[in-house]
């Protein structure tokens, strides 16, 4: 993960995390191609986001434009500084289907398609997503956790995300 803590990390933003394969192209048809955050940190903090984004922007079945989500503290060490395995699986064998997210083994959080109707559920997950994994910097969920706009001057640049891997399975 990013290796920044406190005053310095005001405003890191690295996430993993799929969009909807229908977004290419069509920027407009967010947040109900679905979005799956598997793993979302702000500023240092020793906590890891996933969340699921469906629906339509504001309000809807996902709370937009906050999403459904949960977060977590990592497990054993600091999601800072250290290694982490951070997994999202979507479960289409039960019923209801689920989306579930871990980290380091350990679910910290889940969603089942009976939270919404039928068709946001399938218009969010019934489709190819892609990948992404990026470092922003500053914007509307950092700053909510700082309560100032971020960046700030004390903000530390260019602290890369360390990734060791990338895996997806099917079954």
């Amino acid at each position: 993960m990013h290796a920044v803590t406190g005053s310095a990390a005001a405003g890191h933003w690295p996430a993993f995390w799929t969009l909807g394969d229908a977004y290419r192209g069509n920027q407009q048809n967010w947040p109900g191609i679905g979005e799956f955050d598997v793993m979302e940190n702000v500023n240092g903090v020793n906590s890891v986001w996933g969340t699921l984004h469906c629906g339509t922007d504001p309000g809807g079945p996902c709370n937009e434009t906050s999403g459904l989500g949960a977060s977590t503290p990592c497990p054993a060490t600091a999601c800072q500084g250290a290694f982490h395995t951070y997994g999202f699986e979507w479960d289409r064998s039960t019923t209801p289907e689920a989306l579930r997210w871990y980290v380091d083994g350990t679910l910290h959080h889940s969603v089942t398609s009976d939270r919404m109707d039928a068709t946001t559920w399938a218009n969010a997950t019934h489709h190819g997503h892609f990948l992404l994994l990026n470092v922003a910097m500053g914007g509307a969920f950092p700053n909510a956790f700082s309560n100032q706009p971020t960046p700030t001057r004390s903000t530390a640049s260019g602290v890369p995300m360390l990734v060791d891997y990338v895996a997806v399975f099917n079954s």
